[in-house]
């Protein structure tokens, strides 16, 4: 049984992989037996944290830059990518950014900003290779929701309404590509320490209020999401298609 978690021979392509969930999530894929291209919008050239956590594995490791709230940068990146990596076997769609004021003080700026790298960078993405692994009728492609997919959230509705769509978009993609054997599914963190969640963890209300809903009784850590990247990533997962999988503490549960 172990033997269909592994992702031996396997090449993933994960954004936002610097730090925190992404950082953790590539780490995972390179333990499962992944090489990895990693690409966030500061990652280093060469000796980050991530790549020397990688490289520990055995597994190979490629850095690249993006800006993905700019589609001239993203669609050059799409192109570097496929020239130096014929085959991507997975791509983990992890990269994002929230801004936080009430909804009458939102700004366009704070909206389109958040949009654009929360969802229209993530389809295009999903699109430009997802139509290769259609092709080859192969293939996993990893969302990263939100808990926020299910709930409205308070003072973010940029990113609220983009976690939202991010749920709709993995089923529709699901729908149209499970018959040619690409399967797409998203992970919805609960409440994790990550710099996203900073601010909810320095206020002292906010925080004893969130804790006190979570079963589990503490904040996640970024790499309590490893376990169901791989498993997404995985052929243990060929049969799930359009799921939103929580790891979440029971948030939800309650």
């Amino acid at each position: 049984m172990l033997k269909s978690f592994s992702l031996e021979g396997k090449t993933a392509l994960v954004t936002g992989c610097k730090r925190g969930i992404g950082k953790a999530m590539a780490i995972g894929l390179a333990e499962a037996g992944a090489d990895i291209i990693g690409v966030s919008a500061t990652l280093e050239k060469t000796g980050s944290e991530v790549e020397t956590a990688v490289l520990a594995t055995g597994r190979k490791f490629w850095a690249f830059t993006c800006d993905f709230s700019s589609r001239a940068s993203l669609y050059a990146f799409i192109v570097d990518v496929k020239k130096a990596h014929l085959q991507i076997d997975i791509l983990v769609n992890n990269a994002g950014t929230i801004l936080r004021k009430p909804a009458v003080e939102h700004p366009d700026d704070y909206w389109d900003n958040v949009i654009e790298v929360n969802l229209n960078a993530q389809f295009i993405l999903s699109r430009e290779f997802g139509k290769d692994m259609v092709e080859r009728r192969q293939g996993k492609i990893i969302f990263t929701a939100s808990l926020l997919t299910f709930q409205g959230g308070i003072t973010v509705p940029g990113y609220a309404a983009s976690k939202g769509a991010i749920g709709q978009l993995t089923k529709a993609l699901a729908n149209e590509w499970a018959a040619h054997n690409v399967q797409v599914n998203a992970i919805a963190p609960g409440y994790i320490q990550t710099d996203n969640t900073q601010a909810l963890q320095d206020d002292p209300e906010r925080s004893k209020s969130i804790l006190s809903r979570i079963p589990a009784g503490r904040w996640g850590q970024a790499e309590d999401l490893a376990g169901a990247t791989v498993f997404l990533a995985s052929p243990a997962s060929d049969y799930v298609n359009g799921h939103i999988l929580t790891v979440d503490g029971g948030w939800l549960a309650r």
